[in-house]
């Protein structure tokens, strides 16, 4: 935490603002969860130390529930997962995500007072749980979830009072974890240090979750998970670190709508005070000098002549169609859904957003799939360098993709020497067919590596 300190952010209440200058890219601090839960849905398909999606997990043989990749991930969970395994067997069953994280963050505090480490900012009890805030409904499950906490952990020292306080931290600071590709949210976890990182819409940072390197053999090593909080571009010294709590791709309104209604706070940022880029989400073409103000919402051929092509309705059905058509393996029709959809989003977002990232990533694959090598190498290109400010080197995807980057990269110089042989050689290798007098132009070696397509 030498990047950062705790200031007073006045109105927004605490704040993280930064100790020197920091560039695009550079780790502004990292930090391992205080608990952290896989989904009650997932249980037996992610590992509930790493948070990575495996197949065969092993499953723990005493409370039959908790799933580890191998021995060195239960070994590494076993002081979070011991009473947590007790608590399951006497019960008989698990009970809800909420409830687990309540518990464990609850043995945690029993166990560190709240705080686990000189480098935590602040004690997990001082943490908002606005519970002043909620609304009927969400008082009544909390009420709910109090007493399953309480039929699930009956010894507990704790009063209601002081659960109701930990559900409530939960519920406004609890942070979604993905598996290790960044393609589906497996879990919750609780960072004390992250929360106090307050929000914008165009924020200056953004968050990664790094699942640790499973090749170690040292437990410590193996499945030390810990989210990274990286700049998203230049930041000076003292300057107030953001993230965005909310998803960019909606108009300002329902941005602050999705903000009241889970954090309780009016976003005032300058995106939305200043409706910053609403207009190209919502933006119509316009017909014979009027605007055509009824949206179609059923597909591309009814928005075409009614929506821009920035909005929000229009690029979500791109980014679908393009996914399906892929999936199809229609990769030239694809192609050119992805090519708009990556359009709209680059007037968008930031230009080093994640989601921006992962979005060009797959566009550039579709395109190397159509057989469109220089613009798919071209996108690929550009994905890596927002991925690697975005995620760091060392991420899977961001490994992923450099192996990615390599292969278009000696595709496309095959590609400039005889446009006709990598054309042949493409279609024969996607047939499984000899290439004959035609692998002449490249090494065995490479035309293996240049021709091998990832679906």
């Amino acid at each position: 935490m030498d990047n950062v300190e705790l200031f007073d952010a006045g109105e927004k209440g605490k704040g993280l603002r930064t100790t020197k200058d920091l560039k695009a890219g550079e780790v502004v601090f990292t930090e391992p969860s205080f608990a952290a839960v896989v989904f009650d849905s997932l249980s037996q398909q992610v590992c509930h130390n790493c948070f990575r999606r495996q197949v065969n997990l092993h499953r723990c043989a005493q409370c039959k529930f908790a799933h580890y990749c191998d021995r060195t991930c239960q070994t590494a969970c076993w002081d979070e997962h011991k009473q947590e395994c007790a608590a399951i067997r006497n019960k008989g069953k698990a009970p809800n995500e909420n409830v687990r994280l309540a518990a464990r963050v609850l043995w945690r505090v029993q166990k560190d007072t709240g705080i686990v480490s000189d480098s935590q900012l602040i004690s997990v009890d001082q943490l908002q749980d606005h519970l002043a805030d909620m609304s009927t409904d969400s008082l009544k499950e909390l009420k709910i979830n109090v007493q399953n906490f309480l039929d699930y952990c009956p010894n507990t020292k704790h009063g209601s009072e002081y659960i109701s306080h930990i559900f409530g931290i939960i519920n406004c600071n609890g942070f979604t974890l993905s598996d290790q590709r960044g393609l589906q949210a497996v879990g919750v976890g609780l960072f004390p240090n992250l929360c106090l990182v307050n929000h914008d819409c165009w924020p200056n940072c953004t968050i990664i979750l790094n699942h640790g390197n499973q090749s170690s053999l040292n437990a410590t090593l193996h499945s030390k998970k810990r989210i990274e909080l990286r700049a998203l571009g230049k930041i000076a010294e003292n300057e107030e670190l953001t993230v965005s709590y909310v998803d960019f791709l909606n108009v300002s309104a329902d941005r602050q709508r999705a903000l009241k209604h889970q954090y309780h706070f009016d976003c005032m940022c300058k995106s939305c005070s200043e409706h910053f880029k609403d207009d190209l989400k919502m933006a119509a073409k316009e017909t014979d000098g009027k605007k055509v103000v009824k949206l179609s919402r059923e597909c591309l051929e009814k928005q075409e002549p009614v929506l821009g092509d920035t909005h929000l309705y229009k690029l979500r059905v791109l980014s679908v169609a393009s996914e399906v058509l892929s999936y199809q393996h229609n990769f030239s029709e694809a192609a050119g859904y992805a090519r708009r959809m990556v359009e709209g989003y680059t007037k968008l977002f930031h230009p080093n957003n994640a989601q921006l990232g992962m979005a060009i990533m797959r566009a550039g694959v579709t395109h190397w799939h159509a057989g469109l090598i220089e613009v798919g190498h071209g996108m690929i290109c550009k994905a890596y360098a927002i991925l690697m400010i975005t995620h760091g080197a060392t991420h899977p995807i961001t490994q992923d993709l450099e192996s990615i980057r390599m292969q278009t990269e000696m595709e496309l110089k095959m590609f400039k020497k005889n446009e006709n042989d990598y054309h042949s050689m493409r279609e024969a290798a996607l047939q499984n067919k000899p290439t004959g007098k035609m692998t002449a132009s490249l090494s065995g070696e490479a035309n293996v590596k240049a021709l091998s397509y990832k679906q």
